[in-house]
């Protein structure tokens, strides 16, 4: 079926489509965020919930989050906030301070975050709506696999996800940036080029300015929807496992008394892949670490090739044999 109304213009019709599915799951008189930084995508999606909201009886609040990072932050901020007002949705603007820990992507990544989840929570928000499009998803993915973090850093990002407590959708993760362009253009909003995106000292804004293009004119067109594919199979194969390790991990998982522990014969009959997940989850419910992948194979040793070798020292933890169990107790 055709979603274009005579005259719509096509962008503009893709990304109301998109937006329309995501309003679809929420219950009339809901209320959602929608983070708006005044960049094309976010305006593209501020423009089309503004659109769709009140059809579905929702209550859509754009929440624009001023970093401080630079000269004139607070001008744009208070235009994208302008632009949601005029477009008829309820505009927000919150400034935050931005740390240092873990580099300035993330550290901006997290204050913005944790600024759109306490406006969600100030409101009684539903749901949060970000502008991640498909050329996102195709950047993440080719971070994590130059990470080599496996298969968790490869399935990208989930159309819905959990900020906390608060439901996070990206309706737009299977829309291009050339798409939320076109429809900016088509609506006649002006978009605001934060700097920070064509600064070559990220590494996403080196995936996405040199190394998809050269990718797109060795391999051939279609590398970032390749990508985005990849992700969207391992996220399914993820969600299978999950429910293998579920189900496997009532029978081998018991309480000690100083922590939690794992039968060592139960984990080396398993496949090394589930195997190991069933380590480093152990590890994340228990003492909230991660484990590198090193690590993990180290603990797994304990199971597939004990021949008495002493305790492992982990982040938050210690891992060691105990007959025929593998007991992880608190680092200290």
């Amino acid at each position: 079926m055709d979603e274009r109304r005579p005259g719509l213009d096509p962008a503009v019709a893709e990304v109301r489509l998109a937006v329309r599915q995501a309003l679809a799951v929420l219950d009339p008189g809901a209320v959602v965020v929608v983070a708006l930084s005044g960049g094309a995508d976010s305006l593209a999606l501020a423009a089309a919930t503004a659109f769709e909201a009140p059809k579905h009886g929702v209550r859509a609040v754009a929440v624009t989050v001023d970093h401080g990072l630079q000269d004139g932050s607070a001008d744009a901020a208070a235009a994208a906030a302008a632009t949601a007002e005029a477009l008829g949705l309820e505009p927000r603007v919150v400034r935050v301070e931005v740390g240092a820990a873990g580099g300035p992507e993330a550290a901006a990544r997290e204050a913005r975050y944790e600024a759109l989840r306490q406006a969600a929570s100030d409101i009684g928000a539903t749901a949060i709506l970000t502008a991640h499009t498909l050329d996102d998803q195709a950047e993440t993915v080719l971070l994590g696999l130059a990470r080599g973090s496996g298969a968790t850093s490869l399935q990208g990002m989930a159309e819905a996800s959990v900020l906390l407590d608060i439901p996070l959708l990206r309706p737009l993760l299977g829309v291009r940036r050339t798409t939320t362009r076109a429809a900016c253009a088509a609506e006649g909003l002006v978009p605001w080029d934060d700097p920070h995106n064509s600064d070559p000292r990220f590494a996403r804004v080196r995936v996405r300015e040199r190394v998809l293009p050269v990718l797109e004119a060795e391999l051939g067109p279609g590398i970032a929807e390749a990508l985005a594919r990849t992700a969207a199979q391992l996220r399914e194969d993820a969600a299978a496992f999950d429910e293998m390790i579920d189900e496997t991990i009532e029978d081998i998982v018991e309480h000690a008394e100083a922590g939690i522990s794992v039968s060592a014969a139960a984990l080396a009959a398993n496949p090394a892949a589930l195997r190991n997940r069933i380590i480093r989850l152990v590890v994340a419910s228990e003492f909230h670490q991660s484990l590198t992948r090193s690590q993990t194979l180290e603990v797994a040793r304990l199971a597939t090739d004990w021949s008495g070798q002493g305790p492992i020292d982990l982040p938050g933890c210690r891992a060691r044999r105990v007959g025929g169990r593998i007991e992880f107790s608190a680092a200290g």
